[in-house]
């Protein structure tokens, strides 16, 4: 069986380290906003090249905490307009409802399958406060274009990172893109935790310290609060063993880009359309770090069924866009005929560093012999 993910290969690989990272926080004795958390948040923040890094409880609290502080500095109001993808995870369109901003959903690019900058811009209305620009399967969204039109507006950009770990533009990674970013750190991302985890990046020093205060009770002394705050911060073992994994990302990354050229460059069929030309080099993918594989084709459900009788492993991102789900049924979300296809359409082959070559030239082989 080629597995989807296999994160008990993946965390083998490191599991001296991770154990050696754990014991060392059991012994410490101090297991909530300590050591660990606080080299972590600066290790990260380097890595990303930001000036803060925020630990939270998971990706979600991360856009939802960044929103919620940018209301409580007065940049932000309850019905502002916060224009996000319709084709992303439901978490991003969570984090605005959640702040009693309003989400503005626009059709996606449907080569890369983030934002289309012409589609924002036709978007945007005097109650638009934010664009949240989600860097979906891995690929960074179409930031310069974005930023363009914010400046323009007077918007503020969110980068929601949960799936982007690394990817750069020019030099410069996601979560230094915008005016602040949401990462996660669920077990199966890019740099994924052995539990959940979050953060927040960015270089704005009011924006970061009112993100922590809001996440520790809305206290930033001890027993004297500031916000109605909630409890949302990055866990010591967690941080512990984020540290460990930061340091072998670029080399998985690099893995993952080796897996989708061979994808890449393999697949001959027609019928499957694919997320980068065939003749892409590792040079030319620095801007995606291919957290997803995602092809598309009309006939999925056969497809995903010969690869599971061929013993290949595939998951669906995703199957029910957010304007379909019961949890929006009685809010006027629009409709959106594109991303309803996308939705029917996508199918994610096995991706990541648990993968060999011969792997992805076996799943290669037998996407090529299906008839």
């Amino acid at each position: 069986m080629i597995s989807f993910l296999d994160l008990a290969k993946i965390n083998r690989r490191y599991q001296s380290e991770l154990s050696e990272a754990a014991q060392r926080v059991i012994k410490s004795g101090w297991y909530i906003q300590g050591v660990e958390v606080n080299e972590f948040e600066r290790e990260f923040a380097a890595y990303c090249g930001t000036k803060h890094c925020i630990g939270v409880a998971n990706g979600l609290d991360a856009l939802t905490l960044t929103l919620r502080a940018w209301k409580e500095l007065g940049k932000l109001s309850e019905n502002d307009e916060v224009i996000v993808p319709a084709n992303t995870y439901i978490a991003s369109i969570l984090a605005i409802t959640e702040n009693r901003l309003k989400p503005v959903l626009v059709e996606p690019d449907l080569i890369t399958y983030n934002l289309c900058p012409r589609k924002v811009a036709e978007a945007i209305t005097p109650r638009t406060k934010a664009i949240l620009a989600v860097h979906l399967y891995g690929q960074l969204a179409p930031m310069a274009e974005l930023n363009s039109l914010a400046e323009a507006h007077n918007l503020l950009v969110l980068e929601d990172s949960a799936q982007s770990h690394g990817a750069a533009m020019k030099g410069v990674k996601a979560g230094n893109l915008g005016n602040a970013s949401g990462f996660s750190f669920y077990p199966g991302k890019n740099l994924g935790a052995l539990g959940d985890g979050g953060a927040v990046t960015t270089n704005n020093d009011e924006l970061a310290e009112t993100i922590r205060v809001l996440g520790n009770y809305g206290s930033q002394k001890k027993y004297e609060n500031l916000y109605q705050g909630v409890n949302s911060r990055l866990d010591e073992i967690q941080a512990a063993m984020l540290r460990v994994k930061l340091r072998y990302l670029d080399e998985e990354t690099r893995r993952r880009r080796e897996i989708a050229l061979v994808y890449a460059k393999g697949i001959g069929r027609s019928d499957i359309v694919q997320p980068i030309p065939v003749d892409s080099s590792l040079d030319s993918l620095e801007s995606h770090v291919f957290h997803l594989y995602v092809v598309r084709t009309q006939h999925r459900e056969k497809l995903q069924a010969y690869l599971t009788e061929s013993n290949i492993q595939t998951l669906i991102h995703y199957p029910i866009p957010p304007h379909k789900q019961m949890a929006y049924a009685n809010q006027s979300l629009d409709e959106f005929e594109s991303v309803s296809s996308l939705a029917k359409e996508v199918l994610s082959l096995p991706m990541g560093p648990h993968l060999t070559l011969d792997d992805a030239d076996h799943v290669v082989e037998i996407l090529n012999s299906y008839a």
